[in-house]
Order: C-alpha cells, then structure tokens, then sequence
C-alpha cells in the first residue's frame, strides 16, 4: 500500500458528483438495498480478510496501538506514517488498527507501479485503495473519509536495515491537499515493521522485469525461497499523534508552504518514532 514516490499527487483535481447509489437497472437504491461503494470497496471481501489481518495484528507481531482517540470519529482526515518493511505490511497493519478501534473504514493510496500488478491492484481497490493521484485523494476526502498517505513512498520502504528508521524525505503533496481542502493531518509512528524484511540489497534489474521497482534481498530471501519471504515476528507499536491543522492560506502562499509543513510533519513523525523505539526491549519482545 504505498502512496507513490513520495504520494505524488499533481494532477489538476477532478470534480466529483457523488449522488445516490444505484442498481444495476439504473433506479435509486432503496434503504433495504445494499449499498454499491462509489469507489469500488468490496466490503464482503474486508470481512473475508479481517481474520487473517487480526491475527497478524495480535497474535503475529502483537501490536501495541496508542492515541487511537486523535483518529476523527467523523469526517475526513489525512493519516501520514513512515513506511518500511520491503512489503508494505504497515499499511495493512495501520488500517487493522482503525477498523478494529474506530469502527471506520481507512481508505489507502498506493503507488502506481502497482496498475502493473493487476491482481494486486485490483486486491487493493476492494480493500479500499486507489492509485495515489490527486484526483483519486480529492475524491476520498471530498466524501469524508479517511485517508492514508505514506510520502516516503518507495524509497521510505526501500531503506536498508542500515538505515532503519531514519525518514526519507517527504513529498508535499499532502500538505497541498491538507491546505487546499482544511482537512486534519493524523502523524502515525510505527516501529516494528522496519525488521520483518532486513534488507540488504535490492535486485532492481530483476525488478524492472516483474514491473516493480526492486525485488529485496534479505538474509533469508531468495536464499530459502518461499520460506525466506516469510515476514519476522517482530513486536510492533503504532502510534497515532494529535491532529496538526494547517492554517488556510492564499492559493500561491499554500503551495510555497506545503513543502515546509511537509517537512515539520516528517520532524513530528521521526521524532514519535524515536519514542517508541526507546519504548521497547528488545526487536521480538517489546
């Protein structure tokens, strides 16, 4: 689930008209009717998967969940985390915790390689995502809903264990959208994911073949196959930080500015994911 290089989201805004849902003759639907998502979110198949996800969630990497009560109750909002885990896990793991605490579906943006990967692509659609484009984020967030942006994109994932947990730079792009639509920012810290995939090395070649980006090299993968690309489980904590409402501006002072809130956001997240790094014993154990 990632958001783009960075959550790359330029594009002039689409306008949306979200009007009543319909059936599949063209009549209203009526209340008994169940109710077509107009983004494409397969809600049968997230209670299909909810299971696998809460065992990842609690028993798997037994996930410590802080500052739940910062996620709006109602509304729309932006939640912007760091990224890592060569598999974007986190993402999975930041939207459990929502659904189970806030009773909210958390939408997602992920990158555009992704269209290259149709299963997948077409997996995260129902799951509720869509490729980052500012249009699509407009869109979601026009609705009320809640939105999730990694601005690190590929390379925030793509980190070497070296240098884990140290935040790549951030995209600006959702300070413009936060700016443009007076939308709250939700930072969201998450330690843990950083060790399931040690990575050491990056097979880009093999990459540009699959339509991906890289395929990581671990200790563990490709050496021992399959089993290699099993995740560590290691002890997470995700913590959600209070809400940051950046001040509507003028339209060529916003965008000046967005970059500087871009990177104040990215100061607040690093800063909350050295606290909870200081918090746990140990990489298994908490």
């Amino acid at each position: 689930m990632r958001g783009g290089r960075g959550v790359h989201l330029a594009a002039p805004a689409i306008p949306l008209e979200l009007g009543a849902p319909t059936t599949a003759a063209g009549e209203a639907a009526t209340d008994d009717a169940p109710r077509e998502d107009p983004f494409g979110l397969d809600p049968e198949l997230r209670r299909r998967v909810l299971p696998a996800a809460r065992f990842l969630h609690d028993r798997y990497w037994r996930i410590e969940v802080t500052g739940i009560r910062h996620v709006p109750t109602s509304g729309p909002a932006l939640l912007v985390a760091n990224h890592s885990g060569a598999i974007p896990f986190d993402g999975a793991m930041i939207v459990t915790s929502v659904e189970l605490r806030c009773q909210r579906t958390l939408r997602f943006l992920y990158d555009r390689f992704v269209e290259n990967l149709a299963p997948v692509a077409t997996f995260y659609d129902k799951m509720g995502g869509a490729v980052a484009t500012r249009e699509n984020a407009v869109a979601r967030l026009k609705a009320g809903e809640l939105l999730l942006v990694f601005p690190e994109g590929v390379p925030g994932v793509a980190k070497s264990f070296g240098d884990r947990y140290r935040l790549r730079s951030f995209s600006p792009g959702f300070a413009r959208l936060a700016l443009a639509l007076d939308v709250p920012i939700v930072p969201v810290a998450v330690v843990g994911a950083e060790e399931i995939y040690p990575v050491v090395g990056r097979a880009e070649g093999v990459g540009r073949l699959l339509g991906v980006p890289y395929v990581p090299v671990t200790p563990f993968f490709p050496l021992l196959g399959v089993l290699g690309a099993l995740p560590l489980p290691t002890k997470w904590f995700i913590r959600f930080g209070k809400p940051i409402r950046l001040e509507a501006q003028e339209v060529e002072a916003r965008w000046q500015r967005a970059r500087q809130e871009a990177t104040r956001v990215r100061r607040t997240i690093q800063e909350m994911v050295v606290r909870l790094k200081r918090r746990r014993r140990s990489v298994f154990f908490g």
